[in-house]
């Protein structure tokens, strides 16, 4: 069992390292619990109720689920790079994009006021009714806000500190680690863009694709290829090849998930739909829809969808759907996420990773786009 800290373990996962990207998604699981269940028994020497409170539901949120997604590309980053045998720093480079990823929900839940993540109450809700049920003194909104702030630091403090053993004790620790800190600050700025825009009032379609791009294509996709191609000594044209292929992917990723959240099913999301044309968050569909309407002349769309100071209401939300899908915002973003995800294994071809890989990673764009990309050398 490894920590959180440099100290150098031994190998896990067969002396290939995981065949495939689930192999590696299910070794990054395991360990997951062996590196959460030293964290708790470090929260508990520090204080029994910080344990309890902030790095108990850190814990919990973090084994509730989620895609893997970003193990699983790093997997994909690692073998064509040439990765195999021992592939400690590896998983333990998913362990750490899992908490970092833990990190940015949180927060983001408690940025845009989303009730539900993965099916149960977001963190900062569930930290509000604890604050009710105890009938502790003041706002229970204002204590679970800034609780689960730091429920989010804490799983961003985790994973930095499980990377850094891990660049440590690798000999290709300093461009290991260079990803790492570009894919935080990226975070990070990605963040601040979506909030600015929403506050803003902004309507830009590539304003709203920079910002998807910095808020969640590159840490989804682009950043995991690097650091697992990174782990296995990749040089500057592979890392430019899985840069590519990563970004068109992680795109597609997160313009599929727009869809999702305006038009998805709670139910089979785990998280609700709408909140974002409520909030009128500048998202590319948003965008395309506005630039749509006014080039049509559809006043009623461009009215809905533009940026005004009154609440938007349950009915509201709904002409602010039915716009999106009327100006054809819908289908050409459905369009668009298609030409990504193809360009995506293109780009990654040129990577020179064997068909085994390669067929890995269409299998994974085609998880986080939800279309199936046609693979490089199949007939038109």
């Amino acid at each position: 069992m490894w920590g959180l800290g440099p100290t150098v373990a031994d190998p896990i996962g067969p002396a290939d390292g995981p065949l495939t990207a689930l192999d590696a998604v299910h070794a990054v699981e395991a360990e997951l619990g062996h590196v959460l269940d030293e964290a708790l028994c470090r929260a508990r020497a520090v204080d029994p109720l910080f344990a309890r409170d902030v790095a108990g539901r850190v814990t919990a949120f973090v084994l509730r689920g989620g895609k893997r997604l970003r193990t699983a590309f790093a997997w994909c980053g690692w073998r064509a790079a040439g990765g195999s045998g021992d592939a400690t720093a590896l998983l333990r480079t998913g362990v750490a994009l899992e908490l970092v990823q833990a990190c940015a929900l949180i927060h983001d839940d408690v940025m845009d006021g989303s009730p539900l993540r993965r099916g149960a109450p977001a963190v900062h809700v569930d930290l509000a009714r604890m604050h009710r049920a105890a009938r502790m003194t003041g706002p229970p909104e204002a204590f679970a806000t800034s609780a689960a702030v730091l429920a989010g630091d804490l799983a961003l403090v985790w994973a930095d500190d499980l990377l850094t053993g891990t660049a440590l004790g690798s000999p290709y620790g300093p461009q290991l680690y260079r990803e790492w800190r570009a894919m935080r600050g990226e975070m990070v700025a990605g963040q601040y863009l979506d909030i600015h825009a929403q506050a803003a009032g902004s309507s830009g379609v590539d304003e709203a694709l920079g910002i998807a791009t910095l808020k969640s294509a590159l840490y989804t996709v682009e950043r995991p290829l690097a650091l697992g191609a990174s782990l296995a000594g990749a040089d500057a044209q592979t890392l430019d090849a899985l840069r590519s292929a990563g970004r068109c992917a992680g795109l597609a990723f997160q313009l599929r998930d727009d869809l999702l959240g305006t038009f998805g099913d709670p139910d089979l999301t785990g998280k609700p739909a709408g909140d974002d044309l409520r909030a009128r968050k500048l998202t590319y569909l948003l965008a395309v829809g506005l630039r749509l309407a006014e080039a049509s002349g559809d006043r009623e769309a461009a009215d809905v969808l533009g940026p005004h100071a009154s609440a938007r209401s349950d009915e509201t939300v709904e002409r602010m759907r039915a716009a999106l899908k009327r100006t054809g915002a819908w289908t050409v973003v459905e369009d668009r996420i298609t030409e990504l995800a193809a360009t995506s294994l293109r780009h990654f071809a040129k990577a020179g990773a064997d068909p085994v890989v390669r067929r890995e990673f269409a299998a994974l764009v085609e998880r986080a786009s939800g279309v199936a990309p046609k693979r490089t050398g199949e007939a038109a």
